[in-house]
């Protein structure tokens, strides 16, 4: 028969040891950042933190000594709207990149003068009643949040929250666009990347159907994989991945958003970094009748 006074002492001891690592760990006083990482993971060593904790605390570090340049899109990747557009032009831009903000520019792109939530046409596109001159981009524009590149990411975080903002558009030192930054841009320096209906799980295959004719292929898919499952003809000789193929054709390493066609394919970058390309869509080109 077990005695419950020992299991009461047993759980009051068990308490105060946990009592006593916390206390410990606060006491040790780091007088910088690393000393404070060493405490950290030596708390994880010790399970009073978790491993995926330790890594959204050394992010949100990280974080604040990082800029806005580091993680926006710059103005030759930004999907943009003219102001003069009319629905018809607008809509396959919406539908094709599937991005929910959209900066307005003019023809000269030197500025941008609000900001186009995809949201606000749903009203035009199903209003059967719409006349040609219903819709008019003046009264859907909402105006645009400005920062600069060089403001700390922490700092522009609170201000999104604060303001409940989403996106806000970069200007350099002369005051002209140099790109756009998301919420979202800053959210997955903190908690990684942050998955849609794109994105594919660990343990799927390298390749997933998307419509009938997109697909979201893993950048590391072997090529003759890729090669089977497209009807594709890459070389393997100088790489084994179809990401190999796609830095090749590029030149450079691409950001998300940027595009290159191959073999009657159109790949895009839905996912990289400073340092490799992670996931792609893959869009079957139609072949043009000849007349």
């Amino acid at each position: 028969m077990i005695d419950p006074i020992d299991e009461e002492h047993k759980d009051k001891h068990k308490s105060r040891s946990w009592l006593e690592r916390i206390t410990a760990i606060l006491a040790r006083e780091p007088q910088d950042r690393e000393q404070l990482m060493e405490i950290l993971r030596d708390a994880q060593d010790r399970d009073v933190l978790s491993e995926e904790m330790l890594g959204m605390i050394e992010r949100i570090l990280q974080v604040s000594e990082m800029q806005v340049r580091e993680v926006m899109v710059p103005k030759t990747q930004m999907v943009v709207l003219e102001k003069d557009s009319d629905l018809e032009e607008i809509l396959p831009i919406v539908i094709e990149s599937g991005h929910s903000r959209f900066p307005i520019v003019d023809s000269t792109f030197k500025e941008v003068s609000g900001i186009l939530l995809a949201k606000d046409l749903l009203k035009f596109y199903f209003n059967k009643e719409k006349e040609t001159g219903t819709f008019n981009m003046a009264d859907v524009v909402r105006p645009a949040v400005f920062t600069a590149q060089s403001k700390r990411l922490d700092i522009l975080l609170r201000e999104f929250r604060v303001n409940r903002n989403h996106i806000a558009i970069v200007l350099d030192e002369y005051g002209n666009v140099a790109g756009l930054v998301t919420i979202e841009d800053v959210l997955e320096q903190i908690v990684g990347e942050i998955e849609d209906e794109y994105d594919i799980d660990e343990d799927d295959a390298y390749i997933k159907k998307h419509s009938d004719e997109v697909y979201i292929v893993k950048a590391q898919t072997p090529i003759d994989e890729f090669n089977e499952y497209f009807h594709t003809k890459f070389e393997e000789e100088e790489f084994d991945t179809i990401g190999g193929i796609i830095l090749q054709a590029f030149g450079h390493l691409p950001k998300r958003g940027e595009n290159v066609k191959l073999q009657n394919l159109r790949f895009k970058v839905l996912h990289s970094d400073n340092r490799r390309v992670y996931l792609l869509e893959v869009k079957q080109m139609k072949n043009k009748k000849k007349e």
